[in-house]
């Protein structure tokens, strides 16, 4: 159960546990007749292996207010994808896979490649961008969510809980960020959120003042959540990043394109777990040493949008800043994580202070020998103007793979 309190920032649904979920879902089933609701899952071949997926299946077989399933799979083969579509068959919702690793979705990215109009890189940015387009072109959405595939503690509740808020017509919210706390085998996680994104909102604006955005990140109880629901009517002007900025990327085109009452977020689980991904301190292309990069070098460059400006001595100051105020938090967090009988190693949690701290500093230097860096991914709007059928090229390419499966 959570508190009540509202930040003002943006507009916070709670779980009172006051109202049963089976209430929610049949009111959600009411709008869902009005509003059709698409639900995107960006999935790996290998996360069809796990338990946590067969879960998430399990579970969204019940629910009715969901029209349509996109599933974006990467990392297959002719047979993996076949090993695909039996596998989501026991879906009774309508659902589509695209295989982005097929010969025809692959001709489609070459062609757009070529054009200066793809992704650059693969993973989940690329995944979730094309899942937008082939919702796009089927025409035949009001409301669309996305979650990970990876969530071990999935209950259909999480879904009810993020789509209720944009689907209900007596509310005037168009984007709704999910949140809850990161708790797993009686360890608190959520080591990015908290030892990255939180004290460096908090030193970026010690060191350069008050800024709107900054705040309304801030009013963010998590703002690296993977799951958000949004009007479709939104997609085609979502510019979103290819790297691990994705889901700071994202907020950061709803601030540019919503107004702050038309924003939630709502509380869908009291815990919540999923794949945990390494340190990496030896590898920075890999795991938090990568993320930690990529979401330090979004945020930079979307306040140096906003007419912030950077140098050297300010990203020194913004490393020491960092730290004295990452190091002071994870105090409070060690003492929450006692209070409530989980673990949290304090040396572990300080090495990854120090290496995000590094990142920050690298992050800002990497900005400034190439400020004119746009790892965003163009929106489907320019890229509709430039190419006028490529909707119905990639629903063609969709049907066609599933009429030779």
């Amino acid at each position: 159960m959570s508190d009540f309190h509202q930040s003002g920032g943006v507009a916070t649904l709670h779980n009172l546990g006051q109202r049963p979920v089976e209430d929610l879902e049949r009111r959600l089933n009411l709008f869902a007749e009005k509003r059709k609701i698409t639900l995107i899952l960006p999935s790996l071949f290998s996360e069809l292996e796990t338990p946590a997926l067969a879960g998430i299946v399990d579970e969204l077989q019940g629910a009715g207010y969901i029209d349509h399933i996109v599933i974006g799979l990467d990392r297959a083969d002719a047979g993996q994808y076949a090993f695909a579509r039996n596998y989501f068959a026991r879906l009774p919702q309508r659902h589509d896979i695209l295989w982005n690793d097929g010969p025809r979705l692959r001709a489609i990215h070459e062609d757009l490649a070529a054009a200066r109009l793809a992704p650059e890189e693969a993973g989940k940015g690329r995944n979730v961008w094309y899942c937008m387009g082939h919702v796009l072109a089927s025409a035949s959405s009001d409301v669309v969510a996305l979650h990970d595939c990876d969530i071990v503690s999935y209950r259909r509740e999480m879904l009810t809980r993020l789509v209720y808020p944009v689907a209900n017509p007596e509310f005037p919210y168009q984007f709704c960020k999910g949140y809850y706390a990161r708790i797993g085998h009686r360890k608190m996680g959520g080591r990015v959120t908290r030892l990255l994104v939180t004290p460096l909102i908090l030193a970026l604006q010690k060191c350069f003042g008050q800024n709107d955005y900054l705040e309304y990140l801030r009013a963010f109880r998590y703002p690296l959540a993977g799951e958000f629901a949004m009007r479709t009517a939104m997609l085609p002007d979502m510019r979103i990043p290819s790297d691990w900025g994705l889901e700071i990327g994202v907020l950061s085109e709803v601030w540019r394109n919503l107004s702050r009452h038309a924003v939630c977020q709502a509380d869908i689980a009291d815990t919540y777990d999923h794949k945990h991904q390494p340190l990496s301190e030896e590898d920075a292309s890999k795991g938090l040493a990568r993320m930690s990069m990529d979401i330090s070098k979004a945020l930079i460059r979307k306040l140096a949008t906003d007419g912030v400006t950077f140098s050297t001595e300010h990203f020194r100051t913004l490393k020491a800043t960092y730290y004295r105020i990452a190091l002071d938090l994870l105090e409070m967090y060690y003492n929450d994580a006692k209070v409530n009988g989980l673990a949290l190693d304090r040396h572990v949690e300080e090495k990854a202070v120090e290496l995000f701290a590094a990142n920050i500093v690298e992050a800002g230097n990497i900005f400034l020998d190439n400020p004119m860096e746009t790892p965003f991914i163009p929106n489907w709007s320019r890229v509709q103007a430039a190419q006028p059928d490529i909707l119905q090229r990639i629903r063609a390419a969709v049907r066609d793979d599933t009429a030779d499966g």
